[in-house]
């Protein structure tokens, strides 16, 4: 009998017969993420952003990234490079498993923006190096996130008004909005979804 698959080698399978959704929009800049994980145990790479005036993700969780710039020959390399100066971890070597749909922020008070999650993994945790840009970054067990309890609303103020998201509430902070909407998809893909 064959050994079962490990979650990362099933999620690369899954990516690789999907096609990811594309989303075209001249109005909206191009920005990437990396989704990068690690085994044994598994687990994924998540930083808290800087507390920064002006920032509309001020103090966020989220996945290494960021806007796509001019030296980027696509949104893979910009992946890799904010990845780099973020936290320190070099994606050169690491496995691409493929992407997952582009997301865009559903709010119109934030930037207008279109981001392409690729995904990654690596052979052990890389030590993590967070620049001005990150508070804080870790690796969250990926069985953490289907824990009872851990995924449920998340309550907050937007410009005067409450909203109430669902969100994964984890010991580092909660993973709501557009980092919400990358993970619990991919999740679902490796089947460890709440």
């Amino acid at each position: 009998m064959p050994p079962a698959l490990s979650r990362i080698d099933r999620l690369a399978e899954i990516l690789a017969e999907r096609e990811a959704r594309t989303v075209e929009d001249p109005d909206r800049r191009p920005a990437a993420v990396a989704v990068v994980f690690v085994s044994t145990p598994d687990a994924v790479l998540l930083i808290r952003r800087a507390e920064r005036e002006g920032d509309r993700w001020s103090g966020q969780m989220a996945f290494p990234g960021g806007r796509w710039s001019i030296g980027d020959p696509d949104l893979l390399a910009t992946a890799k490079r904010e990845t780099l100066e973020e936290v320190g971890v070099d994606l050169g070597s690491a496995r691409l498993l493929g992407r997952l749909d582009d997301v865009a922020p559903r709010s119109p008070t934030l930037p207008p923006l279109i981001v392409r999650p690729f995904v990654f993994a690596l052979r052990e945790r890389a030590p993590l190096s967070p620049n001005h840009e990150v508070a804080h970054a870790f690796w969250a067990s990926i069985d953490e996130f289907s824990a009872p309890g851990v995924y449920r609303p998340f309550e907050y103020d937007g410009g005067g008004t409450r909203f109430v998201m669902p969100g994964y509430h984890l010991d580092g902070g909660v993973v709501w909005g557009m980092t919400e909407r990358i993970l619990t998809p991919l999740l679902e893909l490796v089947g460890a979804a709440p």
